[in-house]
């Protein structure tokens, strides 16, 4: 039931299905509020009654365990959508302002499209020692090494962090695209996993949960994983340009990524908490599974300072404008930079 705590304005919950992104997008915003200029100064605070959509369950969850929550002014309603299609998606159908993915995800919206900017960064403390992804092996397949995918079937989702991290681990590993044969796929629900299991690929990259649960269903058939070996850690909050473009959502977002700031390193601190509420509670994992994915995915950092995530993230795109012939981008066209002084104040950063 919605609820409405000591400090903040009621807060509800809405399960996005393919079939109620429509629906929901014809009640879901209030009426715009005055047109904001890309670069003018975001203002101090939305006009009352501004609803905010998101799609970040992981950070509601962080946000409700720890109690700052109540320090959230702004009005939101919050979306059960994760994942790079089911975000653009949602975008498409005016369900959502803004929503968590990959580094990949806006990019594939940019080329595809849909107008989008990116509001906020996030980066693991270790990345190397905590990759977020592992490459699930098919049983019976034999890979112990990167070097071992030549002449493999790979799961391959051109616009999502998976197929990236493909791309990045054939090219550490000395192999090009000719040596392996992609499959193509969305990493959608459990799709790599039932792939894998069913033998119509090779290997996949599957994110720390479903590699917990692939070889807890699948290790004594004889599937393995392996470490890609190679950095797979950024994260950011996008948004469609047209939400920034009205006064009251982007003063909505100003306070939201701030808020949104504090929970990650809330997350990073209280681990097992977090593990519970989220991964058990939310996610459905045993408590042993939860505490193996918060383990393996180590502390997260919201950098203050963008420039190396975003020079991080140029070499990402020039990857990708070869490995699949897209359009050069200048990738800091897709940063709004405001937002990185918005979270510097909030976090204590210069």
């Amino acid at each position: 039931m919605p609820r409405r705590g000591p400090h903040r304005p009621l807060i509800h919950t809405a399960l996005l299905t393919t079939v109620g992104l429509l629906a929901l997008s014809a009640c879901g915003g209030a009426e715009a509020g005055p047109r904001l200029e890309l670069s003018a100064a975001l203002p101090d605070a939305p006009a009352e009654g501004t609803v905010l959509r998101v799609g970040d369950p992981a950070t509601q969850v962080a946000l409700e365990t720890s109690g700052m929550i109540d320090e959230l002014d702004v009005e939101v309603e919050w979306a059960n959508v994760t994942g790079g299609p089911k975000t653009l998606e949602a975008f498409r159908a005016d369900a959502i302002d803004i929503g968590s993915v990959a580094d990949i995800p806006p990019l594939f919206a940019h080329w595809t499209g849909t107008d989008v900017r990116i509001v906020a960064a996030r980066e693991t403390v270790d990345p190397m020692e905590h990759p977020t992804y592992e490459l699930g092996v098919a049983p019976g397949v034999v890979v112990r090494s990167t070097e071992d995918l030549k002449g493999k079937t790979i799961a391959y989702s051109p616009g999502q962090a998976q197929g990236a991290l493909v791309l990045n681990v054939l090219r550490e590993a000395g192999l090009t695209q000719d040596d392996v044969e992609f499959v193509e796929m969305q990493s959608v629900d459990d799709a790599f996993s039932v792939a894998l299991a069913s033998k119509q690929v090779d290997v996949a990259p599957l994110g720390q949960t479903l590699a917990k649960t692939y070889l807890a269903k699948y290790e004594q058939d004889g599937a393995t994983t392996i470490d890609p070996g190679v950095r797979d850690d950024a994260w950011t909050l996008y948004t469609p340009t047209a939400v920034l473009e009205d006064a009251d959502k982007a003063a909505a977002i100003k306070e939201y990524v701030a808020i949104w700031a504090k929970a990650q390193q809330w997350i990073s601190d209280n681990p097992d908490e977090f593990a519970q509420a989220y991964y058990v509670d939310h996610e459905g994992l045993s408590p042993e599974d939860a505490q193996h994915v918060v383990e393996a995915l180590g502390e997260f950092t919201v950098p203050t300072s963008w420039d190396e995530f975003i020079a991080r993230h140029q070499e990402t795109v020039d990857t990708l404008v070869e490995a699949q012939d897209q359009e050069p981008l200048d990738v800091e066209t897709l940063y709004d930079r405001r937002f990185e002084k918005a979270i510097a104040a909030a976090v204590g950063g210069s």
